[in-house]
């Protein structure tokens, strides 16, 4: 990394195209002398001798335009901006050709375009966010939906680090305690008893196991949710995956067992992206070829956000009542299981009260199956993940570093081992956590994460 970071760079923040309004952002500790050959407000605001964050209407110079373009100044002149330095925005006109004489005109006087990412990478090295904010920026620009969009404002407000700051500052209490007692070895003072100890650990792991069990499940959802369609043999499954994709991607008989394997197909509801599964029917055989295709589905479902347990209008009285069993079944299993009554054309009491009641062939039912789907979600338990994915996998490792360090802290203490041992996992525990938050780090971190940002954030 051989960026100079006292230079005073500039990009256009707004997205590129024609609009009312552009964006042109500039940071940098010589940006007000700079600003004062370009930018002139009106009513002879002496805006350059502001000290807190102002906003002022004006004129931009261009050196390739004879007329005046008008501009907003919004001007953060200290340190106490997003940067870390003095910065500023400039709205204007979001005329494309505009925008990059505005640009031209800046670059002509001692500014230099910015890097990709630059802008947070100066507020990371500024301390204005930490490392696990810094990727949350990345996750509101690539947010496929409102649930990640919000999962990433959340870690960008700093849910996340909250969560581990509040960890690491207790495993530095405990650390601050336990060497004032080394302090003391030689004489008969006690500072923390060992099963004081031994709860504070294990209070810090668990909260640390519950943030990387997120970070598996942020990796596994791969940024949509999983939809797995269940039911017994024969339960209209493929005929229902195939009307809600809109193609003929599962094959469908009258023949119990069709479905051998599982099938997969992407589609997006009211702005909701969703993996959609057909499973093989609900059975269980394991002297033929069906035991296989029951394992493959009994991993869908582990793996799934949502289960939609198909069970046909038209079953005999025996098959109801083993689909009433297996579906009692899954549901104490399953958090979410939404279950849906299909082949309605085939019985005259399909109108079932409080229940989703669909005609895969003929279309009936679909939109409010698509609608009950989409609240389902909105309420499971993906909502509860406060990580993003490329947070997930950038922290997976040090993760599990720092909760195995905090076992072997545990099994120090409850072996008696010395409280020297226990101080030293203890340590390395606060190394990984600084890993995740980048007090520790390296330019080749820096380099692979802040290379996927766009120009101007």
């Amino acid at each position: 990394m051989n960026w100079d970071f006292d230079d005073t760079i500039a990009a256009l923040a707004s997205p590129p195209g024609s609009a009312a309004r552009g964006i042109i952002r500039v940071s940098g500790f010589n940006l007000v002398e700079i600003l004062q050959t370009t930018f002139q407000a009106g009513r002879d605001a002496n805006w350059s001798q502001v000290r807190h964050a102002s906003r002022f209407a004006g004129r931009m110079q261009l050196d390739s335009v004879d007329c005046p373009l008008p501009a907003d100044l919004y001007l953060w002149p200290t340190t106490r901006s997003y940067t870390g330095q003095p910065m500023a925005e400039l709205h204007t006109i979001g005329s494309p050709p505009l925008l990059e004489a505005a640009l031209a005109t800046l670059f002509e006087h001692n500014v230099r375009p910015a890097r990709p990412g630059e802008f947070t990478l100066r507020a990371f090295l500024a301390g204005r966010v930490d490392l696990v904010q810094a990727e949350a920026v990345l996750g509101v620009i690539d947010a496929h939906d409102h649930e990640e969009l919000e999962l990433a404002l959340e870690q960008l407000a700093g849910g996340i680090s909250g969560q581990i700051c509040r960890v690491r500052s207790e495993i530095i209490e405990l650390l601050a305690d336990l060497e004032a007692g080394l302090d003391f070895a030689d004489e008969d003072i006690e500072f923390i008893e060992s099963s004081e100890l031994i709860g504070r650990i294990d209070s810090a792991r668990r909260a640390l196991d519950e943030l990387f069990d997120q970070s598996v499940d942020r990796l596994q959802s791969q940024g949509h949710y999983r939809v797995i369609l269940a039911g017994m043999p024969n339960a209209g499954k493929s005929t229902l995956f195939n009307s809600l994709i809109g193609d003929s991607q599962a094959l469908v008989s009258e023949t119990q067992g069709t479905t051998r394997d599982y099938l997969t197909a992407k589609v997006d509801w009211g702005g909701t992206a969703i993996e959609l599964v057909d499973t093989a029917g609900w059975e269980f055989d394991p002297l033929n070829i069906m035991a296989h295709a029951q394992a493959l589905r009994d991993d869908q479902l582990n793996r799934a956000d949502l289960v939609v347990w198909c069970s046909p209008c038209n079953l005999e009285d025996a098959n109801q009542r083993t689909d009433n069993e297996l579906f009692a079944d899954i549901s104490t299993r399953r958090q979410q299981v939404l279950r849906t009554y299909t082949k309605s054309d085939l019985s005259a009491n399909a109108q079932t009260q409080s229940s989703i009641v669909v005609c895969a062939q003929s279309g009936v039912g679909l939109d409010g199956f698509r609608t009950a789907v989409a609240n389902c979600l909105s309420n499971s338990s993906h909502g509860d993940r406060q990580m993003i994915g490329s947070s997930a996998a950038r922290c997976r490792e040090s993760l599990r570093g720092s909760i195995d360090s905090l076992a072997n802290a545990a099994n120090s203490a409850r072996q008696q081992a010395g409280e020297e041992l226990v101080a030293i996992e203890l340590r390395e525990t606060l190394h990984h956590l600084s890993h995740i938050l980048g007090a520790v780090y390296t330019d080749d971190l820096l380099d692979r994460i802040f290379s996927r940002f766009c120009i101007g954030k």
